[in-house]
């Protein structure tokens, strides 16, 4: 061990004394090089390295006046390496406006051993600006990350640094990161080492040992546990299996069994009948026998087993498998991630709440294939991961790149507001470099995926030809929704949220953004503000819409004849959609509706926490919601007729103080739907006409609301809030009635499309999807494909009687 001169000292609350000296390349380079040449380090460059090959590295390193190392330590033994530069001198200050009292560093900090120390990393780093600033002449310090390196820029912006352009030096892509003394000191005043689940910062490259780091043994039975209960729910309520009783049990509960194709396979499990044929399983109670003897569970093997009831034709079965596992591995990152528990979610804002779902849709078995991603991109761009990223943008020229938007917001204008003049203008001068002229092009801003796995090989040719020109990063961080495509600003909330193709394969459709669509979705958007928001009832309600008001589409002359939703004419384009930060006050936010059907891994659920938070009781909470989120969706149906698809992804409550308050509905383009013939649109909004049967009109309240998301929620209160669901149901029919009462000149047309009625059609999700994994749905004719099933019997019937 080195025994260099202590050059500074400090000693920090709860882990003490921390010392940086010089590294001596004789005595130091050994221990670096067991660290350098370590999987954690891929970003170091060095992993190839020889013991050898480092100590000529920092001979090299340490020559120059500009440039110094450090060793940090701790407890005596070393614990991080600090590189400390002179931007001015080296070849990032080509890159950017480098001053005299920069400082640019490199960090590396020591593996983590068996006994681990709360915060470690943290502390190193707080030493390193500590030191650095301890220095009267440096006023700014600079950092270079890989922009892959999601662990660095998490630390880094955790104590302060403030993101800048990203840049391409000689051996990576990297972005800037700057942090000033009085940022610095203004932040660690207030700053405390956070809780972050250390898997929501893997790097972007992983090593083959990290990819399956949370495939462990009982976690993984967990999630196969889970899953079968799910199939068992979902398949026994779309009549595809039929669970049978073999005794009752108390408070309500039956013992079921329920055979396979092999009558020598059978499961049996512990369930409670709920509305709409649902089932409140115990999952600890789902037991698999073969030929009466018990045996492992395992999702995969149990589909194999259903194969012929669930009716899966031999050549769609491996990959629905493929789409099963995919839902598994996913199931067991979000299990091992450790997530924040139901009661801390319930006072979190948006963005962790949405990144801590973990169910997915949540009446599709197959949730989450995701088929395209690799186990990177997973944890790169998956929602859950909870890791931000730029997006790439691109110039198209304007003889195949369509731009389409509301007549307030021109190109310039929005480009002007989703860039800064600085970036525009780095844009513009790669497409001079290349020898075109800018104002011939449209930026487009793409998922970096679609970039490296699509767009870059599909579309070379217009690579070759100069119609399509890669620019780079754009200097915002981005978080994948729910909705897996569609981004958030974290950088600046109140910027659009940005819609991007994505072709992976992910719950019967591959993602991809139709200019069919794009190229009317902002006309769509002004003729339904101008219907609902000059609308009194929808004034007083509170509901909006977060409108598509801009997109920019490319079409590929190869693609284009073979169709408006051919997959390959549906790969590069982007939408602006409002964010919801445009609309809501300072007191009040958003959430995702998906979350109100959230159980942590714990097994609590979050809407109990979210009510017991808002102070009032649950039938006047219940009482809100509906207000907020059904009541503006029978208005829409009954008086305009009118239907979106408005599922849990797609609904963002308001809430103040926990307490609903208004919805907001996105995802309009594809799914608004006009039912009537006698409604007069547009001669360019023609196609939201769908002429759909009469019979299966109210199928976009009772499938939609009903059965796709009621059917969980009233189980979940039920549950682990000992509410009533029959009280449930009831809340749902006085809602109705109220609305019906508010408008006694729709009485003709109540009575026609009848809430009350007995029972509606079982519009089946997995039925789809296991007849079409590609295309679950004709996109010209959404009702030719719909999968149905048998009846479900109405949960507000029986409150007919007393209701009109």
């Amino acid at each position: 061990m080195s025994k260099q001169k202590i050059i500074f000292e400090k000693k920090y609350d709860s882990i003490g004394q921390i010392s940086i000296r010089s590294f001596d390349v004789k005595n130091d380079s050994e221990f670096l090089h067991s660290w350098v040449t370590k999987e954690y380090a891929f970003f170091w460059g060095m992993q190839d390295a020889t013991l050898k090959d480092v100590k000529r590295e920092y001979k090299k390193l340490t020559k120059p006046e500009h440039y110094d190392v450090f060793v940090g330590e701790y407890n005596n033994e070393p614990a991080f390496v600090l590189e400390r530069y002179d931007p001015k001198q080296d070849i990032v200050g080509e890159f950017y406006n480098a001053k005299h009292n920069d400082c640019g560093i490199h960090i590396i900090v020591a593996p983590p051993t068996e006994t681990k120390i709360p915060n470690f990393t943290w502390f190193m780093f707080r030493a390193i600006m500590d030191f650095i600033f301890s220095n009267s002449s440096i006023y700014r310090i600079l950092v270079e990350p890989d922009i892959r390196n999601k662990k660095m820029f998490a630390l880094c912006e955790r104590i302060g640094f403030q993101l800048g352009d990203i840049i391409e030096l000689p051996y990576k892509t990297a972005q800037l990161a700057f942090l000033t003394k009085q940022n610095y000191q203004q932040k660690i005043k207030t700053l405390l080492p956070s809780k972050r689940s250390s898997m929501n910062t893997i790097d972007n490259v992983v090593s083959p040992q990290q990819s399956t780091q949370h495939i462990q043994p009982k976690v993984w039975q967990q999630a196969n546990r889970l899953l079968i209960k799910k199939a068992l729910c979902e398949f026994s309520h779309e009549l595809l299996i039929k669970p049978e009783i073999i005794s009752n049990l108390e408070k309500g509960f039956h013992h079921y069994k329920v055979y396979s194709d092999q009558k020598e396979i059978r499961y049996e499990f512990y369930g409670k009948p709920m509305a709409m044929n649902h089932f409140l399983i115990d999952e600890f109670s789902i037991k698999k026998f073969e030929n009466d003897k018990e045996v492992a569970l395992d999702a995969i093997f149990f589909i194999k087993e259903f194969r012929k009831a669930l009716g899966i034709a031999d050549e769609k079965m491996p990959v629905y498998l493929e789409e099963i596992i995919s839902t598994l591995y996913g199931s067991t990152y979000k299990i091992t991630k450790g997530n924040p528990t139901a009661k801390e979610l319930a006072t979190a804002d948006f963005q962790t709440i949405e990144q801590s779902m973990t169910e997915g849709h949540p009446g599709f078995v197959a949730n989450n294939g995701r088929i395209g991603f690799d186990s990177t991109d997973y944890r790169s761009y998956a929602p859950e991961a909870g890791n931000s990223f730029s997006l790439l943008w691109l110039a198209g020229h304007k003889s195949k790149a369509v731009y389409s938007a509301l007549e307030s917001l021109p190109y310039e204008k929005l480009i002007q507001q989703e860039l800064d003049p600085s970036t525009i203008v780095r844009f513009n001068n790669t497409i001079l470099e290349k020898g075109y002229r800018p104002e011939d092009y449209l930026f487009i801003p793409i998922h970096p995926w679609q970039w490296f796995n699509k767009l870059a090989n599909i579309f070379a040719p217009e690579v070759a030809k100069g119609d399509l020109i890669c620019l780079g990063y754009g200097p915002d961080q981005y978080l994948a929704q729910q909705s897996i495509r569609t981004l958030f600003n974290t950088t600046n909330p109140q910027k659009f949220y940005t819609k991007s193709a994505l072709s992976i394969l992910n719950m019967g459709f591959m993602r991809g953004l139709p200019l069919y669509y794009l190229g009317t979705a902002p006309k769509m958007a002004v003729w339904l503000e101008n219907l609902l928001y000059n609308d009194t009832y929808i004034k007083q309600n509170g509901f909006r819409m977060l409108s598509e008001i801009g997109s920019v589409s490319y079409v590929n002359p190869y693609f284009e004849e073979f169709g408006p939703h051919n997959d390959y004419n549906k790969m590069l384009a982007s939408l602006w959609r409002e964010s919801p930060y445009s609309v809501v006050t300072k007191n009040q936010k958003p959430i995702t509706m998906a979350a109100l059907l959230h159980i942590d891994h714990h097994g609590n659920a979050l809407l109990p926490e979210i009510i017991k938070d808002s102070g009032i009781s649950i039938d006047d909470w219940i009482r809100k919601y509906l207000k907020a989120y059904l009541s503006p969706m029978l208005h829409c149906f009954y008086y305009y007729d009118l239907v979106f698809m408005p599922h849990g992804e797609n609904i963002i409550l308001v809430l103040e103080h926990n307490i609903p308050v208004y919805a907001l509905l996105k995802d309009i383009t594809e799914e608004a739907c006009i039912l009537s013939e006698e409604v007069e649109l547009p001669e360019h909004l023609k196609r939201m006409y769908a002429p759909v049967p009469e019979d299966v009109k109210l199928l976009s309240i009772f499938t939609d609301m009903f059965d796709g998301f009621f059917r969980f929620l009233a189980p979940i209160l039920f549950e682990h809030a000992h509410y009533s669901e029959e009280r449930f149901w009831e809340l749902v029919a006085e809602n109705v009635t109220e609305y019906q009462a508010h408008f006694p000149e729709l009485e003709e047309k109540f009575k026609k499309y009848d809430m009350f009625a007995d029972d509606f059609k079982l519009s089946c999700l997995n039925r789809l999807q296991l007849n079409n994994h590609k295309q679950m749905i004709d996109l010209d004719d959404p009702v030719a494909l719909l999968q149905f099933a048998g009846k479900l019997e109405n949960p507000i019937a029986q409150f007919k009687t007393q209701t009109v």
